[in-house]
């Protein structure tokens, strides 16, 4: 009996001890859920992955913590051969076609080798009934691999039981090029960070470009992992990638599926194709100094005028002769002025023996071969101009490699800006001719028609003379931010293809609506970049083409449009010309808008 003084001290109720990862799989309380991996030609299920879940309430509920806690407790293999069985069991009993596609780390899959555990696994293989052939092992955690002659044996046996490999993650930091080049895996998973954003990211294109070009090279197949949007799935789909997994396709669940979400379902199918994002910056490629380079003899420090000489008659195609300190360049002999000089009276006599460092520019303009166009172009600029008669020395770090010419600088530059100019606009930084073309071909491929329509500045000559260049890039600039905001990015593609044409490729159906919002907005601001005194008279006296004063209206803008088939058109110079044909009937009529028949 309990005294009535006496004090009872009721403490909170004792928590009960978490199980370990060790007693999950003892307990064999752990499940996988199927995650489907479509292929994109025929948006059919390829196959799945399976990922393995926690029971309900346990105190890591997603896989990472479940893992890490593996790692602590250091039984990392045993989860995840635990996890492979789990897999194979549930996929025994779902009785469903196609590929399972399971994770096990390179250091499971050697330690399970080593272990027995990989013969362990495909006796439990055989007993469920499942095909090797259907089993893709996804090689995770790369970069713990250590000896690859031996993950090389080790996917050899997997291969010869008729399991398939792929690497999983590609890309995400861990990967290894050397992996896929070794392992030449039948898959490449690549990492969800290039497929976000994908439909507005011109560098995450180019890599995905880059990738199916070494994937083709090693015979492999990629998944994109990671595509959660309809835009997503479109590029994915136009660039060529055979398969892709994620959250719009499909998500994890207890069960496989037999096809993809509805949404997916009806892009895979449809005839509308994406538009590619354009990197925002001209660049000049990979063009360097190394193009201009001209193999070329050089002088010692202390050669002489004679030996100069003698070079110089030796090769008589040198327009320049290098003096180097040991492979260091110091100065520069020009042939015209050195002949010149020779030729005067006493030269020879006085300087044949003295060092040709005497006559030498010393301070000649050095470029290392890896320098890039962009950096060329400034030298273009500088206010030392001697190079441009003659020429420079090119070095590699330092060191002397041979000479250029000034003619050969300028001829570069030329021709990298007028190809840059085809792939993109410098002012407007919108896709030039060759994306233009590219983009018309792609829809003219897809089957489906669409609106090509090409947009021109009415009285722009004069305006630009009037106002000078600066205002007239104003114009454009303009014009092209309207353009732009009246087009779907991810279904009208917008091209700068000339001075003050633009060309837009329309798949939305209200394109016309859009071509008139676009004339009607131009033509409203576009009156702000006139004085006052312009937009009282309502134009400009100006010299037309002939050199001849007039009046000219104020700038508008007229668009030609022409519907585009495959069939009516069949090549992309066809539905240019059409398009042009239809800006020239707007212009002549002094139309918004008109449509060719």
């Amino acid at each position: 009996m309990i005294a009535m003084n006496e004090v009872i001290v009721v403490g909170p109720p004792r928590r009960l001890r978490e199980p370990s990862v060790r007693e999950l799989i003892a307990r064999r309380v752990l499940d996988v859920h199927f995650q489907p991996i479509v292929s994109l030609d025929g948006a059919a299920v390829y196959g799945h992955e399976a990922l393995v879940r926690t029971p309900a309430g346990c105190h890591w509920p997603h896989p990472d913590a479940l893992f890490a806690a593996a790692r602590v407790e250091e039984i990392s293999i045993e989860l995840e051969i635990e996890c492979v069985r789990i897999a194979l069991e549930r996929w025994a009993t779902r009785s469903v076609s196609g590929k399972l596609f399971i994770n096990l780390s390179a250091s499971a899959l050697l330690a399970a080798i080593g272990l027995r555990g990989l013969q362990q696994s495909l006796e439990l293989i055989r007993s469920l009934g499942v095909a090797t052939a259907s089993i893709v092992i996804e090689l995770t955690e790369h970069e713990h691999v250590r000896d690859v002659e031996m993950l090389k044996s080790a996917t050899a046996v997997l291969r010869r039981h008729g399991i398939s490999v792929a690497l999983d993650d590609f890309g995400d930091g861990r990967s290894s090029l050397r992996l896929w080049s070794e392992l030449k895996p039948e898959i490449v998973k690549i990492d969800k960070y290039f497929t976000r954003d994908l439909a507005t990211s011109g560098d995450k294109l180019q890599t995905m470009r880059a990738l199916l070009q070494i994937a083709d090279t090693f015979g492999s197949s990629l998944v994109a992992e990671g595509v959660e949007t309809a835009d997503e799935l479109r590029v994915v789909r136009d660039l060529g990638i055979r398969f892709a997994q994620g959250y719009y396709l499909g998500r994890p669940a207890p069960l496989p599926v037999v096809a993809p979400l509805n949404e997916a379902h009806e892009v895979l199918h449809a005839r509308e194709i994406a538009v590619f994002p354009e990197r925002q910056r001209v660049g000049y490629g990979g063009v360097t100094a190394e193009r201009l380079l001209i193999p070329a003899p050089s002088l010692p420090l202390a050669g002489t005028h004679g030996e100069a000489l003698a070079l110089f008659e030796h090769h008589p195609e040198l327009h320049a002769l290098a003096i180097v300190d040991g492979d260091r360049p110091v100065a520069l002999v020009n042939r015209h002025d050195f002949v010149l000089s020779y030729a005067k009276p006493y030269f020879r006599e006085l300087y044949e023996r003295r060092p040709a460092l005497m006559h030498a520019n010393a301070t000649p303009l050095q470029l290392d071969v890896h320098t890039k166009v962009d950096d060329l172009t400034a030298v273009l600029t500088s206010s030392d101009q001697r190079y441009l008669t003659e020429g420079f020395v090119l070095t590699e770090a330092g060191r002397y490699r041979g000479l250029g010419t000034g003619e050969q600088l300028v001829r570069a530059v030329t021709e990298t800006r007028i190809e840059a100019a085809r792939h993109a606009n410098s002012l407007t930084f919108l896709p030039g001719n060759i994306p233009t073309t590219v983009h018309i071909e792609r829809l003219l491929a897809s089957g489906r028609s669409f609106h090509a329509c090409y947009g021109d500045l009415n009285h722009f000559k004069p305006f630009n003379d009037q106002y000078g260049y600066w205002r007239g890039d104003e114009m454009i600039l303009l014009a092209a931010r309207i353009i732009s905001s009246h087009c779907d990015p991810q279904r009208d593609f917008l091209g700068h293809v000339g001075g003050d044409d633009f060309i837009v490729l329309f798949q939305s159906d209200d394109w016309e609506s859009r071509c008139r919002q676009i004339v009607e907005t131009f033509n409203r601001r576009a009156r702000g970049l006139f004085d006052d005194d312009a937009l009282a008279a309502g134009g400009i006296q100006a010299e037309d083409r002939h050199g001849v004063m007039r009046f000219h209206p104020l700038t508008t803008l007229c668009i030609g449009a022409v519907e585009a088939t495959p069939r009516r058109y069949p090549r992309p110079e066809d539905v240019a010309s059409a398009a042009a044909i239809a800006k020239r009937h707007a212009k002549a009529r002094n139309l918004a808008l008109y449509l060719l028949a």
